[in-house]
């Protein structure tokens, strides 16, 4: 049976047992003794009547044509004491008083308390619109059909459900997702919908590479699955989670998410004799897309049909499937929170702009950018604030979800796999509300798309970190155990530049600022200006974290400072950089790090950076001392090639300067002058006088009261 043709028979079986089974759903659904079981079902969610309004993009439409049925899958366990009931419905968002009503009606039912009900959108972009989202407004029509069918939804895992054992799997993704969101060149940032030159990064802004520095953020490229047996081992169910927007298709589809989920049904249970059913829920996305710009600009230049990408994920999936092992449950638990969150509203100003815009748009929908946030500026206003909804949830000790009513950025899924106390965590977003994007706090400093208010992006600066702290706790919760730090060990390069005894050791693996922690046993933390980005890709994993991905900040217009007490004329730095500048931008390309007063003369200290259209463009250059005395030293434009890593080391002994490039030495440096007693302070990132700042990531920042020899350089730089 094929799987269109078993959404059409599940359906059925649905309304049937909806429609003359209520008396037998009122009966406990319990078994008597304590029994893991699990269930599943597929509820068609297709609207019966059309057209009908599509929300997801910035102009409202409608469609008229199904090209796949969308569809409300569900999956149910009980343990003999608790039962908890998961569905994932093809929607591109729901808002929570429309889930909340749902999973009222469905609980009077069943018995099942609402606070154990999950309700997720897969983010198509391509289903039927329930909520109100920028030009496009809730299909009054669709909205009445779906939630009586996610009620359906609900009720359906719980009949019939069978003892059953639980898997875990999960496969690297790379190669099907990347960060969609890039930082754009400071000269070259762009208008916001008000009229404002905000947008320092916004969304494919890498689309030409001369206008971008980097990417604003990591991936998280891990295809995760909890795959769901009869205690016989035939297949029951799969829920899926993958970090990656949606695909993008026509007409009314379920987008990669519902191509991936029966494409899985028919490999594993191809005459349907199983009734197993697969899900693919939404990772954290909110920044992510399938295009990697890092390798190319041009979108086109990896294109694959929306089914061939779906069949190599499953391909992916079945792989993995392939080595899970399996585990009877003894207990299931779930808790959610509740919220309160203020919007982002409008100054008097813009609410009287937004208020004249939307009276001259009249009756119409919004026609264009600047009337579709106008009308936005005018409804988060009316609202002030809103409720929101999170949710932490465990089945059996190995395997945990945790939920974000949001599009939530790859980071914030990482920042809340990594502190989770049960080491396999699920992260899915646009869970029982659809509260738009919270990009992190440093995020909205770049402005951009995803930050301007509206519904779709209206929440309080705030909000992801109290959205992430609220998920960690709920995992702490259901689990019984405290969080963890479950990030990658330190590999054997940083024990060897410990065992050099540095007087600081920055390796800039936060997740947040404002403080860097300092890996020395001297504990001078550095401190992080606020844009700073946090969590990308640093160098050489294999040497620097063992088991993952060695992680760097970005920097995006501001500085690291550092204080280092008593240091005199002979130190020395090593430190990693990757520039993401244009080397024909600017006078000086970047100030990778600056030993001086803040806001003081660039004439005093020692500065190093990398070279501009003043001279040696992509060279390293240097100043120090007075003005008479400033002097430029460089090398070949090719050895500081644009988004390379390359290791720096920087030695001053007295009034002779070194200066290493990936180990090799490079230059000498003999000036009359000294550093001027009592500067302490090093900036890294920018220049003390915060004047053509670095823009790229840094990393494995380490300080000595002493000069390195050129061994010891040679161990720093891998060579």
């Amino acid at each position: 049976m094929s799987s269109l043709m078993r959404l059409g028979h599940d359906d059925a079986m649905s309304r049937s047992f909806l429609l003359t089974g209520l008396v037998a759903v009122s009966l406990p659904l319990l078994p008597v003794r304590a029994e893991f079981r699990a269930g599943v079902a597929i509820t068609d969610v297709t609207p019966k009547e059309l057209p009908v309004f599509v929300n997801g993009s910035m102009r409202s439409r409608s469609v008229d044509k199904v090209k796949t049925p969308v569809s409300a899958r569900s999956l149910a366990f009980t343990d003999g004491e608790e039962t908890i009931v998961l569905v994932v419905v093809d929607s591109c968002m729901m808002p929570r008083d429309l889930l909340d009503k749902a999973k009222a009606m469905a609980s009077e039912k069943c018995g099942v308390p609402t606070e154990h009900i999950l309700i997720s959108a897969t983010h198509t972009h391509t289903a039927p619109s329930c909520m109100g989202a920028l030009g496009t407004d809730a299909d009054p029509a669709y909205v009445l059909f779906l939630t009586k069918r996610l009620v359906d939804a609900i009720l359906a895992p719980l009949e019939g459900m069978k003892p059953a054992r639980v898997g875990w799997g999960e496969v690297d993704a790379a190669d099907y997702t990347a960060v969609r969101r890039w930082v754009l060149r400071p000269d070259r940032m762009r208008e916001d919908p008000f009229g404002n030159l905000t947008v320092r990064a916004n969304m494919h802004a890498a689309t030409d590479w001369d206008n971008a520095v980097g990417k604003t953020g990591p991936e998280d490229p891990m295809l995760s699955l909890i795959s769901v047996q009869t205690a016989d081992g035939r297949p029951l169910g799969l829920l899926a989670n993958f970090s990656m927007h949606y695909f993008g298709d026509r007409d009314i589809s379920a987008d990669y998410f519902g191509l991936f989920a029966n494409e899985l049904q028919d490999r594993l249970d191809p005459e349907g004799e199983s009734g197993f059913v697969a899900m693919m829920s939404h990772g954290c996305s909110g920044d992510i897309w399938r295009h990697d710009y890092e390798k190319s600009p041009d979108r086109a230049s990896n294109e694959i049909t929306i089914e061939e990408y779906a069949t190599e994920m499953t391909a992916l999936a079945l792989g993995a499937l392939e080595e899970v092992t399996y585990h009877v449950p003894e207990t299931i638990a779930m808790s959610e929170t509740r919220m309160t969150l203020d919007y982002r509203l409008p100054d008097r100003q813009r609410l009287e702009w937004a208020r004249r815009v939307v009276e001259e748009t009249g009756d119409r929908p919004p026609g264009n950018t600047t009337e579709v946030y106008a009308r936005e500026a005018v409804l988060l206003d009316e609202k002030k604030r809103t409720e929101i909804v999170v949710q932490g949830l465990r089945i059996g000790e190995q395997i945990a979800i945790a939920t974000t009513p949001n599009e939530t950025y790859a980071i914030t899924g990482l920042k809340i796999k990594a502190a989770s106390p049960v080491k396999r965590t699920m992260v899915i977003e646009l869970a029982n509300g659809g509260d738009g994007y919270i990009p992190p706090p440093e995020q909205h400093l770049l402005g951009g798309y995803n930050t301007w208010p509206a519904r779709t992006a209206g929440l309080e600066v705030e909000a992801e970190p109290k959205i992430t702290e609220a998920a960690i706790a709920l995992l702490e919760e259901v689990s019984g155990k405290s969080r963890g730090d479950r990030r990658s060990d330190p590999g054997p390069a940083v024990s060897k530049a410990l065992e050099m005894k540095p007087r600081a050791y920055w390796r800039l693996e936060e997740f947040a600022g404002p403080r860097a922690i300092d890996a020395s046993p001297n504990h001078l933390d550095a401190i992080y200006e606020p844009r700073v980005l946090f969590y990308l890709a640093g160098p050489d994993s294999e040497r620097f974290s063992r088991g993952g991905v060695n992680r760097a900040a970005h920097f995006a217009g501001d500085r690291l400072e550092a204080r280092i007490p008593g240091l005199g004329d002979t130190y020395s730095i090593s430190l990693w950089f990757w520039n993401g500048m244009p080397v024909s931008a600017r006078e000086e390309t970047g100030w990778i790090f600056s030993r001086g007063r803040d806001h003081g003369r660039p004439s005093e200290g020692d500065h190093l950076g990398i070279g501009g259209t003043a001279g040696n463009a992509g060279g390293l250059i240097f100043r120090h001392g007075h003005v008479e005395s400033v002097g430029h030293y460089g090398i070949e434009p090719s050895a500081t090639e644009r988004w390379t890593w390359h290791h720096l080391a920087f030695v001053r002994d007295g009034e002779t300067v070194h200066v290493f490039l990936d180990g090799k030495h490079l230059w000498v440096y003999n000036g009359r002058d000294q550093t001027p007693p009592g500067i302490d302070t090093i900036y890294f990132g920018g220049r003390c006088d915060d004047v053509n700042n670095f823009e790229g990531r840094l990393d494995e920042i380490a300080v000595f009261d002493r000069a390195l020899t050129s061994e010891e350089i040679e161990i720093l730089a891998g060579r």
